[in-house]
């Protein structure tokens, strides 16, 4: 897509379901919130009883920095357990959903200020799948995660979040998250 009105009729050929998917900035905390149930994972599962079942989830992961900005595009993204100290039980938690090579290839396809790497090895980290299995316990509903170009800064990911803004009406929410509860990593989308 290298001009306006091809980008046009991708965004006009999606459907759109008449409501603006939101955007949520989720603070993961202690990577133990994903295997306990309290008011932090609690709240999560309020919270997706609360906005309209998405066809897919985007997070934006302060826990995935690459130089360059990449898109997991598999059919079946590895949980990943990057972390440490913490008991057997949170390292043996699997969080099957499913990719969607497709969606990542056109949501690459939606961003045209930078070009958009499809990745088929990183998989859903923690700040990712702590948070989503809450959510979406089935693992039915295809995740996808955007990484953070470390080497850019607020402004370039602002720019790109404005890029994504079209899949939000196509039922696909974007999840910016922050990291352990801190201040977004940039403007629009962030990470926990």
């Amino acid at each position: 897509m290298n001009s306006i009105s091809s980008f046009n009729k991708f965004t006009n050929d999606l459907k759109e379901d008449g409501y603006l998917m939101p955007v949520l900035f989720i603070g993961h905390g202690s990577p133990m919130n994903g295997i306990e149930n309290n008011s932090f994972s609690n709240y999560w599962k309020q919270l997706a009883k609360e906005i309209p079942v998405p066809k897919a989830v985007l997070v934006i992961s302060a826990h995935w920095l690459s130089r360059g900005t990449r898109i997991t595009a598999m059919e079946f993204p590895k949980t990943i357990h990057d972390f440490g100290g913490f008991p057997q039980e949170l390292f043996d938690v699997q969080y099957p959903a499913p990719g969607d090579p497709a969606l990542a290839k056109q949501t690459a396809s939606l961003i045209t200020s930078v070009g958009v790497e499809l990745d088929h090895d990183w998989g859903l980290d923690h700040g990712t799948w702590t948070v989503v299995r809450h959510m979406y316990p089935e693992a039915n509903i295809p995740v996808l995660q955007l990484s953070i170009d470390y080497s850019k800064d607020a402004r370039y990911h602002y720019e790109l979040a404005k890029e994504l803004f079209e899949l939000r009406k196509k039922r696909r929410p974007d999840f910016g998250k922050r990291q352990h509860g801190a201040q977004p990593a940039h403007g629009c989308l962030g990470q926990a």
